[in-house]
């Protein structure tokens, strides 16, 4: 038995302390910003519509073509799920905290270039504009297994599930700030120009190019949080666990940890070369000693994150189109086209604040007592109730006296999504593979999660589509109503609930116990003994 390096179980016991709110902010920063970036644009598209493609000689604005509405929404999705798997790649091979300012310069260079985007037609802004969302979609996917990684790997054992569900609650509010910002924009441009609706006055109900610029600066403003930490994140010491497992080099990570938990600490060189020497722990990701102990665990993170991601981006991209659908926001033709911005804002910002922020934080609160499995067991299965719940009787939801009803269960599966498996899927994939396989690993669940998050952004904007050709929205073909879409939402959650049963629960367990780093060639690997739980078992 190698034994636990002392540098390391010095980070498993560490009292909470100053370092690893910092690490929050930092990390946590970086999820804001992907936050706003991906789900801003939800805000803007019916914009974007009403400028680029409005007839005036139509009864109704105009609104983004299918194709360019699944390239705006989709092509960043696109663009993270590449992300997550070649930075998840490089921050095993290179360190985390290397490839980490590496994302972020890519975060913030294409989020001003997206607000920047030009050309002489409407087809060609779109181009220019997917072509940047595309990279901007890139460095969001690196922060996603950097940030779980990094987190991980400095917090201590007691707390580390609150620590790395911290960092992903910080989603909550950048959704939440792309929400309030784009009301502020609104609000500014809207008491400037005072304009007629689109029915009273179609040519009135548009100025341009003043509201061109209303699009671009929502878009922008994602640069500024990302900014504001790229300093304190090339501070940051690379973390213990990739020098001293990975790089091998004991006397640099007692080094850097001295500093940051302000403690002396042993470099334990003859420690890590003995690990290094266990030939049991040079396995690769493609090896049958991978496939023996975490095979089983990587395809219920990449199948649970997938399920979830179908049914939570699916909600959150097309959100403004229930809420037209149940008359929380009016027709088109009865706003202008600043009014039409600040209602989809308002109730986008509305849910942010009721549901998906508090979800978050209670995941926060219980996640290190209740343990990742009972969450995400939980989350799973409140979806898919809700989802049942809202779909089946869908006909009265639509009534004008049930509309607050609605709303409220629709929230309700967001709180539950979020105090539930969106949260776990994200801890538990940064706690349970080696060191040198972890960034890897992550990146891959997380791609799984965004392939998921493809098929219900793409998906579901044909299925929800009307069955009545007179109904449908401008260019689409018939779908199968909202009201089966819900029901295929419910199905897929209750699926989500059958293969969490493949993933182990880290909680209270060190990093190097889940992943077996400790261990001689032969001696102990990771199984799973019953439902959601770990044990060690001779291979």
């Amino acid at each position: 038995m190698a034994g636990q390096l002392g540098v390391l179980n010095a980070l498993d016991v560490a009292k909470t302390q100053m370092y690893h709110f910092t690490a929050i902010v930092i990390a946590g920063m970086g999820f804001f910003t992907d936050a706003y970036d991906l789900f801003c644009i939800s805000l803007v598209t019916k914009l974007l519509g009403r400028i680029y493609y409005t007839d005036y000689t139509k009864p109704k604005p105009g609104v983004l073509p299918p194709g360019v509405q699944a390239g705006v929404t989709g092509v960043a999705l696109v663009g993270t799920l590449a992300g997550q798997l070649f930075f998840g790649w490089l921050g095993d091979k290179l360190g985390r905290k290397k490839v980490y300012g590496m994302t972020l310069m890519l975060m913030v260079g294409c989020s001003l270039a997206s607000g920047l985007s030009f050309g002489n037609s409407p087809k060609s802004v779109m181009a220019t504009l997917c072509f940047f969302r595309f990279w901007l979609g890139f460095g969001i996917g690196g922060d996603y297994p950097l940030s779980a990684t990094i987190m991980s790997e400095y917090a201590n054992k007691k707390t580390r599930g609150a620590f790395i569900a911290a960092v992903f609650a910080m989603q909550g509010f950048g959704i939440m700030a792309g929400g309030i910002f784009a009301l502020i924009v609104a609000t500014a441009f809207d008491h400037k120009y005072k304009v007629p609706t689109y029915e009273e006055n179609p040519e009135a109900s548009l100025v341009l190019p003043a509201f061109d610029f209303v699009w671009r600066l929502i878009l922008m403003f994602g640069a500024v949080p990302a900014a504001l930490t790229y300093y304190w994140r090339m501070k940051m010491p690379e973390t213990a666990r990739y020098t001293a497992l990975v790089a091998k080099n004991a006397k640099q990570a007692a080094s850097d940890m001295s500093k940051v938990l302000q403690v002396e600490l042993q470099a334990e060189e003859a420690k890590v070369q003995e690990i290094d020497e266990n030939q049991s722990q040079k396995f690769g990701l493609f090896s049958k000693q991978f496939a023996k102990r975490h095979g089983m665990h990587l395809l219920g993170t990449t199948t649970t994150w997938f399920l979830l991601d179908i049914a939570f981006y699916s909600q959150n991209l097309f959100q403004k189109d229930i809420f037209t659908a149940i008359g929380w926001i009016p027709p088109a033709k009865e706003m202008n086209a600043i009014h039409e911005l600040y209602r989809i804002a308002r109730a986008q910002t509305l849910i942010a604040m009721c549901s998906t922020v508090p979800g978050y934080w209670f995941t926060v609160a219980f996640i290190d007592y209740m343990g990742r499995f009972a969450i995400q067991l939980m989350g799973f299965f409140f979806m898919t109730v809700f989802m049942f719940a809202l779909a089946i009787p869908y006909d009265h939801w639509k009534q004008k006296d049930n509309r607050i009803g609605f709303v409220v269960m629709y929230s309700l599966t967001f709180f539950f999504a979020n105090f539930g498996p969106n949260a776990t899927t994200f801890v538990v994939p940064a706690e349970i593979f080696p060191a040198r396989l972890r960034s890897t690993c992550h990146g891959i669940s997380a791609a799984a999660g965004k392939a998921g998050a493809i098929v219900g952004a793409f998906g579901f904007l044909y299925a929800a589509q009307s069955k009545k050709a007179s109904e449908t929205d401008t260019g689409y073909p018939t779908g199968i109503g909202i009201k089966n879409s819900l029901i295929m939402l419910g199905v897929v959650n209750f699926f989500g609930m059958v293969f969490t049963f493949l993933v182990p629960e880290p909680n209270g367990k060190s990093l190097e116990e889940m992943s077996g780093e400790n261990e001689d060639d032969g001696v102990e690997a990771i199984e799973m003994a019953g439902p959601g739980t770990a044990r060690t078992v001779p291979v």
